[in-house]
């Protein structure tokens, strides 16, 4: 088609030929995207869609599957006419000399050599390979390409930070697609070279060819360009381009991960597996007058700026090439628009768990090279202990106590419980559990009956689901090393004299002894000096916990140095995404 216009062009006289090769480029783009016709026939739904580009514009027509095809190739050439009368009654307007009205546009379907039949039906009559005319104008069918229904990059790009698309394609594999970045030259930026031709690269320099790209100090004031093409295997589908919607900015410098990074270099090969506990700090809570004035006033407020953290937090679970990852404080949108569509990128798939009357909860992410998700056993706590019988005793020991009751049954706690199958070696599986349990300093008893149902129903579901599968037990416990919850985990079980039993006041005191349903489990981080570190605080708060009968710790990745926490006093901070850090320990099966 191209070569067909440059030859009709070519016997032009010379004035009316095109002033540069950009209006070629374009007049050729505009045709060479007239040439697709997509059909979207989906098993069990009545209609189906077939979307083109006519006359310069996208049209998307939804028909009844049961229709006959001729009504389609009617609906459009009367649309190809409808058009013409309007340009013709245009042109009488404007007191120019009207065309000659134009023919009733010719518009059939052609599969191989053969004309198809107009009574045959839509869902048979449009299939993959046929070919749609349209006056002058011939169409390849495509049914049901690979296709991206979303395809975004992110607001700003910050140098030395990955730039991970949120991509989700239907009939198509993100790991089998095709992405090519580019980087605007800085003589693109001005006014005369604004204007972009599609699928022409004039003014862009190519810099890299993987799904996620991290810009240099080099690419500061220089846009981005991302240009994806959907496949499935060798089966492509309509390329995606899209553009930054502002320039590369300076990064924050040096963050107190980025030495962390040194020992997560790569991926570790089994019988190893890394894990990663972190709460990321719900945006839900940095962005309350409290947090800003009180909790946090020694951090600069763009960076408690939830798409400001999101590139550090991004970038620094990237970097731990972790096979399991436990998150807490994680905000319902930014599971969805934000770690999903990077963790995806670099391996890892995800499921979340909203906690019940709030906006935020756990999200658990897993290597799927090393892993499949077998099943999920997420519960309320509160919830579990007044529903499920095996719960019964010790929620008799707690009606004992009618006012410490009511409290407990007041939180909103959740334990997420992921149950996951070795890829390599489908008996053996791992119980991984996270959780963020009640805050209050006072709460001590309150944790210790959500650490008692927890444990209960772990138990229960490993017994019920994958016997012998060791437990790996992550999250944010508000518990430190001298707590009741951890001593119940670390020695199997917590006298009634414990002082946590009274920690809110005698009125909801409760004197019990309560056994794990769990031999002794091991902090396979140790008891670190602090986990939160924030103006009026800082201590442990923050475990992952596992069975030493049944995995063994080959390394504990170390927490950033004081210096490295205080360089801006506390956490968050311009160069942490997070009042918590992240607990980092690689694990070995014990054969």
């Amino acid at each position: 088609m191209f070569n067909h216009l440059s030859a009709v062009l070519g016997v032009l006289p010379r004035c009316f030929l095109p002033p540069s090769s950009r209006t070629l480029a374009r007049a050729h783009h505009l045709l060479s995207r007239m040439e697709a016709a997509v059909v979207r026939c989906i098993p069990g739904e009545p209609k189906l869609t077939i979307s083109f580009r006519l006359d310069g514009s996208d049209k998307n027509m939804l028909r009844d599957k049961d229709e006959a095809l001729g009504k389609v190739l009617a609906r459009i050439s009367k649309a190809m006419n409808k058009k013409h009368k309007k340009a013709k009654k245009s042109q009488k307007n404007r007191d120019q000399e009207p065309s000659e009205a134009a023919e009733a546009a010719v518009v059939k379907l052609f599969f191989g050599e053969d004309e198809v039949s107009d009574t045959l039906r839509n869902s048979e009559a449009w299939q993959d390979g046929g070919v749609l005319q349209v006056g002058e104008v011939r169409y390849n069918v495509y049914r049901n390409p690979p296709t991206f229904t979303t395809a975004e990059l992110p607001g700003t790009l910050l140098a030395g930070f990955p730039v991970c698309p949120k991509l989700e394609a239907e009939f198509g594999k993100l790991q089998d697609s095709e992405f090519t970045w580019f980087r605007e030259n800085p003589s693109r930026r001005s006014p005369e070279a604004a204007e972009d031709v599609p699928g022409q690269d004039c003014g862009w320099t190519q810099v890299g060819r993987e799904r996620v790209h991290v810009p240099s100090n080099q690419d500061i004031g220089c846009r981005f360009k991302l240009r994806c093409v959907p496949k499935d295997g060798s089966r492509s589908g309509p390329t995606k381009e899209l553009i930054s919607a502002g320039a590369v900015e300076a990064g924050p410098g040096v963050c107190t991960f980025d030495n962390r990074h040194a020992y997560t270099v790569k991926v570790l090969e089994w019988p190893s597996v890394r894990v990663v506990s972190y709460n990321i700090l719900a945006d839900v809570y940095a962005q309350t007058e409290l947090s800003k004035t009180v909790l946090y006033p020694y951090c600069a407020p763009y960076a408690l700026q939830l798409d400001y953290r999101q590139h550090l937090i991004k970038k620094e679970l990237a970097g731990y090439n972790a096979d399991i990852i436990c998150l807490q404080e994680v905000d319902k949108g930014v599971f969805v628009d934000s770690l999903v569509p990077a963790l995806d990128a670099f391996g890892l798939d995800g499921v979340f768990k909203l906690k019940e009357k709030q906006h935020e909860g756990l999200a658990t992410f897993y290597r799927r090279s090393k892993f499949r998700l077998l099943s999920s056993h997420d519960i309320m706590l509160s919830e579990a202990l007044t529903s499920d019988p095996i719960h019964s005793e010790l929620l008799e020991k707690l009606s004992a106590a009618r006012n410490l009751k009511s409290r407990v049954l007041l939180r909103s706690t959740s334990l997420q419980v992921s149950v996951l199958e070795d890829v390599m070696k489908p008996d053996r599986k791992v119980c991984v559990a996270n959780t963020h349990l009640y805050w209050h300093p006072k709460g001590g008893n309150v944790r210790l009956f959500q650490m008692g149902v927890a444990l209960r129903h772990l138990s229960h579901v490993i017994n019920q689901v994958a016997p012998g599968a060791p437990l790996v037990f992550c999250g944010d416990f508000n518990s430190t090393p001298d707590s009741g919850v951890f001593q119940l985990l670390s020695e199997a079980q917590i006298p009634q004299q414990h002082e946590d039993w009274s920690s809110s006041g005698l009125e909801e005191s409760c004197s019990m002894e309560l056994v794990s349903a769990f031999p002794p489990l091991t902090s396979a981080c140790g008891q670190p000096a602090y986990t939160n570190f924030v103006g009026g605080f800082h201590g442990c708060l923050d475990y992952i916990f596992m069975q030493p009968e049944s995995m063994q710790v080959e390394q504990v990745i170390p927490l950033p140095s004081h210096q490295e926490v205080t360089t801006y006093e506390a956490l968050p901070s311009v160069a942490h995404p997070s009042d918590h850090i992240a607990l980092l320990c690689d694990l070995a099966w014990t054969p």
